[in-house]
């Protein structure tokens, strides 16, 4: 699993964000998140600061996910992340 968090580290950092990233706490906050849902695609937000939200959009099979992109909002700009490149 640590390869895959710092493939969301890693992708992020050379979106030109350069805010805190944790992998590991984003792929935690998304299985947070998709809890209880049927399968489908779904948007999720996670305020990370005051001014700060993440955007996941996630599709949901019967025993895994595909985190298609994640954009990071700030107040100046968005970060756009594409997982499915």
């Amino acid at each position: 699993m640590d390869e895959f968090y710092r493939v969301i580290e890693d992708k992020i950092r050379r979106s030109g964000y350069d805010g805190p990233t944790d992998g590991e706490d984003i792929y935690n906050d998304i299985c947070d998140q998709m809890e209880d849902k049927e399968e489908g695609v779904y948007v999720f937000m996670s305020k990370k600061t005051e001014d700060i939200f993440f955007e996941y959009k996630v599709e949901i099979f019967e025993d895994q996910f595909n985190l298609s992109y994640i954009d990071l909002h700030t107040p100046d700009k968005t970060f756009h992340v594409d997982f499915d490149s």
